[in-house]
């Protein structure tokens, strides 16, 4: 028997994008306006720090439906004299990276400009690139975080092999339907084609690619849909 792949207008999209809003605790009601065009959802509004314009942006891309998140929102710190300056955020994020075991000691670089920090280095996995950025995501005063780390594994593994590890994972893991999604290798780069039903399902596949030894790249050409 054939199914009929659900279409979700943009009404019920922007529905359930309010639902999921609520329900994350870290974001306040009516603190984001959203509008939907196209299963495209555009979110508007401010917010008093970088992690809650971030947790709107996750929730978002949590519902069926959505296929882009362009996030508009913009971050006003509390006022007052005490706000940090950038000088003050980057002694903080060197200190917090400095003291988190999964981040490779002395191999990032921090620079604050007007709140904005942006990381550069180098480490050998992605999961160190990824916890480097979420160590100071949440530190008073950061506006935004640009992750300019690069991965430079040091063990290399032959294409075949690689191709076929990406592919055992992708099949083990429960959040991504594996036949739908495609493996393949140019050089030191993974690129993954096909299509999955959400965002999260989306990034679990790339997370599994950056989770297999000797990747450098992983371009993301998978798209959302039915």
């Amino acid at each position: 028997m054939t199914t009929t792949p659900e279409v979700r207008t943009d009404e019920e999209v922007q529905r359930d994008v309010l639902a999921e809003l609520r329900w994350d605790a870290r974001v306040q009601p009516n603190e984001v306006a959203v509008a939907v065009g196209d299963g495209i959802v555009t979110l508007a509004g401010w917010v008093d720090n970088y992690v809650k314009r971030w947790a709107a942006e996750r929730a978002t891309q949590r519902v069926r439906g959505v296929t882009a998140v362009a996030n508009e929102i913009e971050i006003r710190p509390p006022g007052g004299g005490g706000a940090p300056t950038d000088a003050d955020v980057a002694g903080a994020a060197a200190r917090t990276l400095e003291w988190n075991a999964l981040v490779p000691p002395g191999q990032i670089e921090v620079t604050v400009s007007d709140g904005r920090v942006i990381l550069r280095g180098e480490v050998e996995w992605e999961y160190e690139r990824r916890e480097a950025e979420r160590s100071v995501r949440a530190l008073a005063g950061v506006r935004g975080v640009t992750n300019s780390i690069a991965v430079r594994p040091r063990q290399r593994t032959e294409p075949k092999a690689l191709e076929q590890r990406i592919a055992q994972a992708l099949r083990r893991s429960a959040e991504t339907d594996a036949e739908r999604i495609m493996v393949e290798q140019d050089g030191d780069k993974v690129i993954l084609r096909g299509a999955v039903r959400s965002w999260p399902e989306r990034r679990d596949a790339e997370r599994a690619a950056w989770s297999a030894p000797g990747v450098r790249y992983v371009e993301n050409n998978i798209r959302i849909g039915p």
